[in-house]
Formats: C-alpha cells, structure tokens, sequence
C-alpha cells in the first residue's frame, strides 16, 4: 500500500485477473465479472437471473451477501502481499433495502480499514439506475498464505 493508492505494491489490480480467479468457484458461477477500480475501491458486476433470483423473481438476499463478501475478499487479497498472506472471511452483514428484477447489480467496495490483520470493507450494491439494493459491512482476517 502507498499513500496514494490501497493496493499492494501501489499498482492497481488486474480486473481480468480478478475475474479469472473466481471461474471454477461461485463466483463464476454467479457470473461475478470485476469492472473497474480506483485508488481506493473496486467495482464489479452480476446478473440478476435464475442463477441470483429467489423463486419470487427478486434478486436473494443470499446472492447479494455472496456477491459481497466475493467482492469484499478479492479486494482484501490485492491490498497485501498474496505471495505471504490471503484474506478470508470473519464477519459479514447486509440490509437489504430494495429488490432488483433483471438487468445487473453493481458492486463497489471500499476499505474503512486496512490493518495488519484484519480488514473492514463497506460493500455498496446498486441496481442499473445506482439505487441502492444492499448495504453490507465486511471484515476479514488476513492470514499467512499456508495457514489458507
């Protein structure tokens, strides 16, 4: 992390990468695709379809928490060394406030706190007219890569 910039080694992470990383696991098969990143947050995208949908047709409330802890722990990892350290999941919550139909929602977090050993990270989720769908705080606990 610099002064200017969250991210290990002061460079901005590889959203392809980001987006690879998850394709044999839930994020993929969410459709979780990483869509841009500032100094200091990350955005991503999933659909709103049978895979994310609740049997009401709403987007689950599941799928939003999965969503947000996906974008929560990706960001986490690139903000230290991943070849000594990996972060994963302590706490997680979410208020869902409006539902979303179709279309995609879009995530973008950001760290409140970046410790040592654990992280903080407000998870904003907004539907394709950036209404709020889903609030979540997230904290995460960074480990040495061999205790994963």
């Amino acid at each position: 992390m610099s002064d200017k910039t969250i991210w290990w080694g002061g460079t901005r992470p590889d959203l392809d990468a980001m987006t690879q990383g998850g394709a044999g696991s839930m994020n993929g098969w969410l459709g979780i695709e990483f869509t841009d990143c500032g100094d200091d947050w990350i955005r991503a995208r999933m659909p709103v379809n049978e895979r994310t949908r609740q049997p009401f047709g709403r987007l689950h409330g599941g799928a939003s928490v999965a969503f947000a802890e996906t974008i929560g722990s990706v960001a986490a990892g690139w903000c230290v060394d991943r070849t000594k350290f990996v972060g994963v999941g302590m706490e997680i919550n979410a208020n869902h406030i409006r539902p979303a139909y179709d279309g995609w929602v879009y995530a973008t977090a950001r760290a409140e706190s970046l410790g040592r050993t654990t992280q903080v990270w407000t998870i904003r989720i907004e539907d394709e007219a950036g209404k709020l769908v889903c609030i979540s705080r997230f904290t995460v606990a960074v480990i040495p890569l061999e205790r994963k």
